[in-house]
This record gives C-alpha cells, structure tokens and sequence, in this order.
C-alpha cells in the first residue's frame, strides 16, 4: 500500500518537472521571437535609447540637451528632417557604451538650424550711454591732430563731465577700441573717410585713438587743407579723408565759417572725382552726406538745369532738398554697388545736431551736460526726411550689392548720436569766447563734436563690426 501510494507520487513530481521543462522552453522560444520582431507597439513609442533629434521647440535657442521624442511629437514631426540612432552591426570598443551612428530621414527644410545659426548677432547700435569713470584714452595733449574747433577743453569749455561715458549696446559687450589690434589687422591696408566735415571731425577722432601706438605722419593735403592724408610707417597703414559733402560734383561758393556768396551748383549726374578717382584703390571706406543738401543749391542734370532748393531770387522750379539727395544718393549707390570692388564699404548715416533755442544762423544754442535716454529727444522733422531717404536707398542698394559680390554695410550712428546733446563744443569752438564779456554774442556748434567726445565711441562699433565680427 506504502509501495503504490509512494509511486503514485513519483510520478506526479515527474509529470510536474516535465511540464514545467515544457513550459520553460515555450517561454523561452517566445521571448527569443519577440526579441527580433518589432511589435506594432513598439513602433509606436520611442525606443528607449536616447533619439538625436531637432528640437522641436520653436524659440530661438536650441536645447542644448536633446531628449527624446514623445509619442505625440514622434507622430507629428514626421514631415521634418530627424536623425534617429540605429544600432552599429559592427560594434568596436568604445568608451561610450552604445554609441548611436546616425543617418538622416529627409523631409522638409523647416528644422531647427546648428545652435551657432539660433545666436543672433548682437544689435551694436541699440543701447545706452553708461557711466565711463576711466574716461577717454587720449586727451588734447597727447593728441596734436584736434583742430581748433573741436578742442573743447583747450577753448575753455568748464565741464568735463560729458568725457565720461561711453556706449552700452544692450544684449551684449562692446569691448573698447584696441589701437593695437586695429593696426595690425590693418597692415598694408588703406582707409578713406568720404564726405562733409563730420567725416573730418571722425578721422581726427580715429587718428588721436591710434596716435597711442604710433603718432600719424601727414603725407597730404589738398589745397585747402580739407582732403589729407596720414600714414603710419611702422604698419604701412594708410588713412585719407576726403572732402565732398555732396558725393556728387558740386561748385561751392562758401568760407571756412559757412558763410555763402552764391547758391550751390549741384550736378546730379556727375560723380565728384575726387573720391571716385581713388576709389579702387581703396580698402575700407566710410562714405556719409546729408546736412549740405539742405543749403540753397542750383540742380543741374543732362547740362540742364532743372530747377533748385531755397532760391527765392531765381525763376526755377522749387525741387525742394529730399529730391536731389534722393537722387545723387541712389546714384553714388549705383556706382558702389556695380563697381566690383573687393574691399568693405560703409554708408554711414547723416547724424543729428542738437540746435535749440534756434539754429546755427539764428541763434540756437546746446547748453545740456549729460547724455538723454531713449525716448527723450526726438529727430527733428529735417533729420528724420534724411534718414528715411538713406535707409530706403541703402536697403535698394544693400540687395544688388549683394547679387554682385560688393560688400557694403550700413554704419547707422543716427539715434546712437542723438542721446548726445552734450558732447557739442557749442560756444568753445572759439578759444575762451566769453574771456572779454560774459555776455558776449558768440557762435554755437551744436553740430561737430568734442574731441574726445562721444564720436570716438563710433570707433569701438566700427571695429567690432570690421575686426572682431
């Protein structure tokens, strides 16, 4: 009975041992079958390995961490450009374990472009004027190329306090003009300065800046000691300015102070050769106008005159100034743009004056001693008129510059100026103008600027843009 009863129970712990070998095969072929199918839910969600992929998120940095797709973006991404891991059938030793080789789903173009594509270039010209305890690099002593009528502090003008600040574009660092730097990049090269006698005031500004390397020698001027040119030996570095505050040819009948005998004779289809004449044979060009077209002026086009601007005494049509720097601006910028030129062109904006009270003949003056915020000055109505003409020739201008291979830049330093009523000589553009009377009626420049003074901050843009851009 013991005998049976011990046999029944063998063989049911057989049985049992049979079928769960059984079992366990089955189970086993099973995992191994799924193991090389992908199952339709599989497909449906993201692997489980991290997934390389453009980041969805439309602002304009990328994360720099990419994660995997959710199901839901997994199914609505398909039409953009992804790249997905696939494993390597090859695998080799790596530190990495299972590094993923990539290859690229096409689609359409609308990915999200390399992070360095998201990083926009920073807005140098939109800022504010800061605080500069160090004040300028230079001073009216260690720069002898300040003319009279800038030299502020040696005219006698008793604040300072308009030295120290200097420019702070918002969304990122200007670094301070490197003399240095400049002269080396510039080795051999040559520089002009084209236009009216804020291009001159500028050069100086730029030569005091880099007389801290190396002292200008001038190796020319024109006969009226408006055109000139300095070199820098040790560099073999050139820098001209020259005068044409027109761009156009034009017969001026004017002294040194501004004072006219006649209208200006202003040909609108005739380049001044004084610039064009050199203009291959330059680099680097900073080429502005505007404040000389609003002087009465005779146009001449075809050897025809076509009327003028502001000449009562004459029986011509009245044009008026907006069409003759329209059309001799739209013309030089013709000629730049078709000209093949291999070096960099800026056109820089026409900057403000700061005239109140009146204007340059009437009695304005310009008495602040600090810089104003964004929003407390505005352009004046002529001001405006110039600029609206410059940035729509420019922008013409910049799209066939650019189907032609002319690199031509805007240099615009309107509203940057603007926050700067203070940085005007006003009445010490003449020496001491108030020695003898106190009361004294004198002449106020509100237009030219300090030296130093605000437009030697023009000079750490424009090498940002050229050296360090």
């Amino acid at each position: 009975m013991k005998l049976n009863w011990f046999r029944n129970k063998q063989n049911q712990m057989l049985l049992k041992l049979v079928v769960a070998i059984l079992l366990m095969g089955f189970a086993c072929r099973l995992l191994f079958f799924r193991s090389t199918t992908v199952s339709p839910i599989l497909e449906q969600t993201p692997i489980a390995r991290k997934s390389v992929v453009p980041n969805p998120n439309p602002s304009p940095s990328p994360n720099p961490n990419p994660k995997t797709l959710s199901p839901i973006l997994e199914e609505t991404n398909i039409s953009q450009k992804s790249v997905v891991p696939i494993p390597n059938p090859n695998p080799t030793p790596n530190p990495n374990p299972n590094p993923p080789v990539y290859v690229q789903v096409q689609g359409n173009e609308d990915q999200v472009p390399p992070k360095e594509n998201f990083e926009e270039k920073c807005d140098l010209l939109t800022g504010d004027w800061i605080p500069n305890p160090s004040g300028p690099t230079y001073t009216n002593r260690s720069c002898s190329l300040i003319e009279s009528h800038q030299n502020c502090i040696n005219n006698g003008r008793p604040d300072t306090g308009y030295l120290y600040w200097r420019w702070n574009p918002r969304d990122c660092e200007l670094p301070p003009f490197d003399p240095e730097r400049f002269l080396e990049t510039m080795r051999d090269k040559t520089w002009a300065l084209i236009g009216d006698s804020i291009s001159r005031n500028h050069v100086q500004s730029l030569l005091c800046v880099l007389s801290q390397v190396e002292q200008a020698v001038q190796v020319y001027h024109d006969e009226d000691y408006r055109s000139k040119r300095w070199q820098f030996p040790s560099y073999n570095f050139t820098i001209s300015v020259i005068w044409s505050p027109f761009l156009v040819k034009a017969d001026i009948f004017e002294d040194f102070n501004g004072v006219s005998t006649s209208e200006v004779e202003l040909y609108l289809d005739k380049l001044d050769k004084k610039w064009t004449d050199q203009y291959q044979n330059l680099d680097y060009m900073i080429i502005s106008s505007g404040k000389w077209f609003l002087k009465s002026a005779i146009y001449h086009e075809n050897d025809t005159v076509l009327g003028c601007h502001y000449c009562p005494k004459r029986n011509l049509t009245e044009l008026g100034f907006d069409f003759a720097y329209r059309k001799s601006l739209r013309f030089v910028l013709d000629f730049i743009v078709s000209s093949n030129h291999k070096g960099l062109i800026f056109f820089r904006t026409s900057t403000p004056d700061h005239f109140e009270n009146g204007e340059w003949s009437d009695g304005g003056n310009c008495l602040r001693t600090a810089p104003v915020k964004e929003g407390e000055m505005e352009l004046k109505d002529l001001n405006r008129i110039l600029r609206k003409i410059e940035l729509e020739e420019f922008e013409k201008a910049a799209l066939k510059a650019s189907e032609n291979g002319v690199n031509l830049k805007l240099l615009d330093l309107t509203m940057l100026s603007l926050l700067r009523p203070d940085g005007h000589p006003g009445p010490y553009r003449e020496f001491y103008p108030y020695a003898k009377d106190k009361n004294a009626t004198v002449q106020n420049d509100c237009l030219h600027w300090c030296l130093p003074g605000p437009i030697d901050s023009w000079n750490d843009v424009i090498m940002e843009m050229v050296v360090n851009g």
